[in-house]
């Protein structure tokens, strides 16, 4: 299980530090999915199997919608890909900081064990994760409906950004 998740937490920070690394929306986007997947996994391999699945579905969506908006506005016919000389430069050089960083709290991680929710409780009779489902549609009903508006704004003000070349704030000069 330690190496699993191990797996799952080292694809996570390489799939951050591609996204990061790629000026080019297509190829970003396909990082996102990778690094949701995995951090999904994390979640799944903690105990959480509803909520990752919930998460990941969500995030599919989100991504769906973001994809669709930046390659609309994409303007590059050949994008630079991952293998690219820039490309590489600039993960190359995000490896090193994270490296670096990582190196200065590395003493004493491996001191605690990864338990997940189910192993806590022997012989408990709900799952750990349907608990947090069920205090979410109880409790979460009005930060659901103020997260809905929030996204419904969000949407609308990227609309009015990229509406065109007569209205709008990005114009062509």
């Amino acid at each position: 299980m330690t190496y699993v998740m191990s797996l799952f937490l080292v694809g996570l920070v390489l799939g951050l530090l591609a996204v990061a690394s790629n000026p080019s929306p297509y190829f970003a986007a396909l990082g996102l999915v990778v690094v949701s997947g995995l951090g999904c996994g994390v979640l799944l391999g903690h105990g959480g199997s509803f909520l990752s699945l919930v998460l990941f579905l969500i995030y599919l969506g989100g991504m769906l919608v973001v994809f669709a908006y930046s390659s609309a506005l994409a303007a590059e016919p050949y994008p630079e890909s991952w293998g690219s000389k820039p490309v590489m430069v600039s993960m190359l050089w995000y490896v090193f900081v994270v490296g670096a960083v990582s190196g200065l709290f590395w003493g004493g991680w491996y001191e605690f064990s990864w338990v997940s929710v189910e192993e806590v409780n022997i012989f408990g009779t709900v799952r750990g994760d349907i608990s947090g489902v069920a205090l979410m549609f109880s409790s979460g009903g009005v930060l659901l409906v103020v997260g809905a508006w929030v996204l419904l704004l969000t949407l609308f003000v990227v609309l009015e950004l990229t509406r065109g070349l007569s209205r709008g704030a990005l114009r062509a000069v």
